[in-house]
């Protein structure tokens, strides 16, 4: 498969390695001093471009790669709210394809299945209160990071004592989203349910960005064969 990178930092580079350790050829490597490069033959021949970049680029890196109709897997955050609708059409009428996940790591995937199952026990149980916490390194400048958003509205999708999430908050009918940010963590979600007579507590501890580079390639290889908005509830089947 002949995959474009765009976005070459630590992300982009380990992808890059994964890839052609896989077998896959990468065609173009697009930063954001050779932006000129999404106009090349190099990039319009690629199956598939891997996005991982700012949030404020990643819906024009969309648009650029759509106009020489390149699918593109994405797991940049922060655009869904402004740019939401326009992608969907541009992959329901338009003939597009993005496969967008806010994490792409295959552990992360299991976590968020028993997420969704564990909220759906726990709006039963109304003794229980939920928090959720996120923790990354100190480059990561957005906060509640979009893993954790993704896994906070599968809790207030299940849990009717629940109306949304929100950060620094008091109010018991939003789910409290706290962020910390130290060192180098790659990224830990940790969701709590308490209780009087005792404490629920599931999380997800990444060592390394191996497995969201992993995931991103195999949901590109998942991406070739496939057409439309994607997510990762496509391609693992929990």
């Amino acid at each position: 498969m002949k995959i474009a990178l765009i976005g070459y930092g630590k992300m982009g580079k380990m992808i890059e390695q994964i890839a052609l350790d896989r077998g896959h050829e990468i065609v173009s490597i697009i930063d954001i001093d050779n932006q000129e490069d999404f106009d090349s033959p190099a990039f319009a021949s690629a199956d598939v471009a891997i996005e991982f970049t700012a949030p404020q680029a990643a819906y024009g890196n969309y648009q650029r790669a759509f106009k020489h109709n390149v699918k593109v897997v994405s797991g940049s955050t922060g655009w869904m709210k402004e740019h939401g609708e326009d992608v969907r059409k541009m992959c329901s009428e338009g003939g597009q394809t993005l496969f967008w996940a806010s994490n792409f790591s295959i552990g992360v995937a299991i976590f968020s299945a028993v997420n969704r199952y564990l909220a759906k026990i726990m709006n039963q149980f109304p003794q229980y209160d939920v928090e959720m916490e996120e923790t990354h390194h100190v480059h990561k400048l957005d906060h509640p990071s979009g893993t954790a958003i993704t896994l906070a509205e599968q809790i207030v999708e299940q849990i009717d004592r629940k109306e949304a999430w929100a950060e620094d908050t008091t109010d018991p009918k939003l789910l409290r989203i706290d962020h910390i940010r130290r060192g180098e963590v790659p990224g830990i979600h940790t969701i709590r349910y308490d209780s009087d007579a005792d404490l629920i507590t599931i999380s997800h501890d990444a060592h390394s960005r191996k497995g969201f580079a992993l995931g991103a390639v195999l949901a590109a290889e998942y991406t070739k064969e496939h057409q439309g908005l994607l997510t990762i509830s496509d391609m693992f089947k929990f």
